[in-house]
């Protein structure tokens, strides 16, 4: 599947892709998964409609594959030597506006991701699945450090508690999602959960 998508992108340019997953993420902040439409995105990009389904097949994939674009590199490649630095360093690349957006984001697709299940194999496949893959090899390499034990019960919900709390900060206190909170949240929750010294 990924093969033939890669062939079926090539003709599109690096900058007009990044132009075209700019729009389709204002146009999903705006309406919601929903009501976003392959007929307002080719309108929104001066593409046509014929264009985007040859490129993407479809909604769910040029959506996910919009969000995958937009993150600034790959959470594995963030390598300090320390795990409390991995995790610092992760919440680290993106400000708080970034952040805020990205927490409109999901609040747009969290409900259409458990009623749609094109959207919801397209953001577990392209998304979660490589997210939760380099969020492991970083847990491999404290665990190598022996920072943390490998029988330690909490390291099976490291991502779990990471995006909850990403999620669940503009729930729970109205607040969006920011580095101080989570770097502190990592420093007073995540870390600790996994016996690591926070300081």
């Amino acid at each position: 599947m990924t093969e033939v998508a890669t062939v079926r992108r090539s003709r599109i340019t690096p900058e007009r892709e990044a132009e075209l997953y700019a729009a389709v993420l204002d146009l999903l902040r705006e309406v919601g998964y929903d009501a976003l439409t392959m007929d307002a995105v080719a309108a929104r990009t001066r593409s046509s409609k014929a264009t985007l389904y040859r490129q993407w097949g479809g909604k769910a994939e040029l959506v996910v594959r919009a969000m995958r674009h937009q993150k600034p590199g790959g959470i594995g490649d963030v390598d300090t030597g320390s795990l409390r630095g991995d995790l610092h360093g992760i919440i680290g690349r993106e400000d708080d506006c970034v952040m805020e957006q990205n927490a409109a984001l999901m609040r747009a697709l969290a409900m259409a991701v458990h009623t749609n299940d094109d959207l919801r194999r397209a953001f577990k496949d392209l998304l979660v699945e490589p997210e939760v893959d380099e969020f492991q090899a970083i847990v491999r390499r404290a665990v190598e450090r022996g920072e943390v034990r490998p029988d330690n019960p909490a390291l099976a919900y490291l991502v779990h508690m990471l995006i909850g709390a990403f999620a669940t900060r503009t729930l729970i206190d109205d607040l969006p999602p920011t580095r101080e909170f989570l770097t502190s949240y990592i420093d007073a929750v995540v870390l600790p959960a996994l016996g690591v010294s926070p300081r």
